[in-house]
C-alpha cells in the first residue's frame, strides 16, 4: 500500500539502541530547569511516543522491523508483571464497576460506529471494503488476533486488508496519541462533570505513601528485578503458546493466553513480599520498559501511509469520533472520571499492549486498570466484533 523505501537504521539492535536513545533524551531534557513548564504542558510520554513517528515518515528508522515483533511479546509482560506484583488490588477492585461499564460503553461505541462511518463514505468506497471494516473492528475491540480471526470470518481480502491495517496503525496510534495529549483537561472534565474520583484519589494517596517509604535501587534489587521479570515474561510466552486456544474464531490466543498467567500471577504474587519491591522501584522499571515499547509501537507509524487512503482514514476518525461520543455519553451516566474515558477507549481500540500506558500516563498508579480494563476487552471483542461485522455486512455487503 504504502511507498517502499529503505530505512537510514535496519539493524534491529540499532533500532533499539536508537529508540532508547530517544527516551533518555526526552526524560533528561525534561527533568532541566529551563524546559520544565513546556513538559508540564506536554508530558513527557507524547514526545516519547510521536518522535519515533516523525523518524519513520523521515525514514530514518524502519515501520517494520523483527524489534516490534519482540518488543510486544516481551517488554509488555516484563513490565506487566512488575506492575501487577507492585499493585494495591484493595484499591483496583473499588474501581471495578465503573472501569467494566467503561470499557462496555467504549465496545458499543466501536460496534455502532463502524456501519455509521461505513454508511457515510460508502459511495467511495470499493464494494467490500465493507470486509475490512469489519477486520478493522475486531482489533478495535479485541486486538490483532481478533483482527485476524474476523478477517478469516468474513473472508476479507488482501486488497481490503491492506487500508485496514493503514487504518488501524494510523488512526488507532493517532487516536493514543490525542488521548493521552488530553490527560492536561482530566481536572476541568472532572470538575464540570462533577465525576467520582474518590477511588482513584484514595489509590494516589497510597501511592504517594509508598513513595515515601522508597529507598534507593540496589544492584541486588535491580538484577533480582530484570531477572525474574524478564524469566517469568519468556516463560508465560512459552506456557501460554502450549496452551489451547478459546473459541472459534479464536477468542483467546497464546498471546491472551501469556498476558492472562502474567496479569494474575503478578497479582497473587502482591499479597507477597515481592509487593515490597515496589518501595525500590519495581513500577518505575515496569514503566521504563512501557515507554520503550510506547516508542516502538510510535516507530510503526508511517505518516506517509496517509497520503494512500485518504477515504479510509477519514472514515476510521469518524468512526473514532462516534467511539468517543458514545464514551462521554456513559461517562456523564456514571459520573466517571476522564480516566475511565481514555484508558476505556484505549482498552478497546489499543489492547493491552496501549491501555496500561495510556492510564498510567493519567495516573500512575493505574496502570494495572488498564491491564484488566483490556483483558475485559478482549472477552467482549469476539462477540462484539462479530455483531459489528453484521452490521457492515448489511451496510455495505
Amino acid at each position: 500500500m504504502g511507498q517502499e523505501t529503505t530505512a537510514l537504521i535496519t539493524d534491529p539492535m540499532g533500532v533499539f539502541a536508537f529508540l532508547a536513545a530517544i527516551v533518555a533524551l526526552v526524560f533528561w531534557v525534561s527533568e532541566l530547569p529551563r524546559f520544565r513548564k513546556v513538559f508540564e504542558v506536554i508530558p513527557p510520554v507524547i514526545y516519547v511516543y510521536f518522535l519515533p513517528m516523525l523518524t519513520t515518515t523521515a525514514g530514518i528508522t524502519p515501520a517494520e522491523s523483527p524489534l516490534y515483533g519482540w518488543t510486544v511479546p516481551y517488554l509488555l509482560l516484563f513490565a506487566l508483571l512488575l506492575l501487577m506484583v507492585s499493585v494495591d488490588l484493595g484499591s483496583v477492585l473499588k474501581l471495578g464497576g465503573t472501569a467494566l461499564f467503561m470499557v462496555a460503553a467504549g465496545t458499543v461505541g466501536i460496534i455502532i460506529g463502524g456501519p455509521i462511518s461505513l454508511m457515510i463514505f460508502r459511495d467511495m468506497l470499493p464494494p467490500d471494503a465493507w470486509t475490512g471494516f469489519a477486520a478493522l473492528s475486531g482489533s478495535w475491540i479485541g486486538g490483532t488476533a481478533n483482527m485476524v480471526a474476523i478477517a478469516e470470518s468474513v473472508g476479507t481480502s488482501p486488497d481490503a486488508m491492506g487500508p485496514a491495517i493503514v487504518v488501524d496503525t494510523v488512526v488507532g496510534y493517532g487516536w493514543m496519541g490525542v488521548l493521552i495529549a488530553m490527560v492536561g483537561l482530566q481536572g476541568r472534565f472532572d470538575e464540570r462533570t462533577r465525576a467520582r474520583t474518590g477511588a482513584i484519589e484514595e489509590t494516589n494517596r497510597r501511592l504517594e505513601a509508598i513513595n515515601r517509604e522508597r529507598r534507593p535501587m540496589s544492584l541486588r534489587h535491580a538484577v533480582v528485578m530484570i531477572g525474574f521479570g524478564m524469566a517469568c515474561a519468556v516463560g508465560a510466552r512459552e506456557l501460554g503458546a502450549m496452551l489451547p486456544a478459546v473459541g472459534d474464531p479464536t477468542i483467546i490466543s497464546g498471546t491472551t493466553w501469556a498476558i492472562l498467567i502474567v496479569v494474575t500471577g503478578g497479582l497473587i504474587l502482591s499479597f507477597t513480599r515481592l509487593r515490597e519491591l515496589e518501595t525500590v522501584g519495581a513500577s518505575h522499571l515496569g514503566y521504563t520498559a512501557l515507554y520503550l515499547l510506547l516508542a516502538g509501537i510510535g516507530a510503526q507509524a508511517d505518516l506517509r501511509a496517509v497520503l494512500d487512503t485518504p477515504v479510509y482514514l477519514a472514515a476510521g476518525a469518524v468512526w473514532i469520533v462516534i467511539h468517543l461520543v458514545v464514551l462521554l455519553i456513559a461517562a456523564r451516566i456514571v459520573r466517571a472520571p476522564l480516566f475511565f474515558v481514555a484508558t476505556g477507549s484505549m482498552a478497546n481500540v489499543g489492547g493491552a499492549a496501549s491501555a496500561p500506558v495510556v492510564a498510567g500516563v493519567y495516573h500512575r498508579a493505574m496502570a494495572p486498570i488498564g491491564l484488566l480494563m483490556a483483558v475485559a476487552g478482549y472477552i467482549l471483542g469476539i462477540y462484539g466484533a462479530l455483531a459489528c461485522a453484521w452490521l457492515l455486512g448489511q451496510v455495505g455487503g
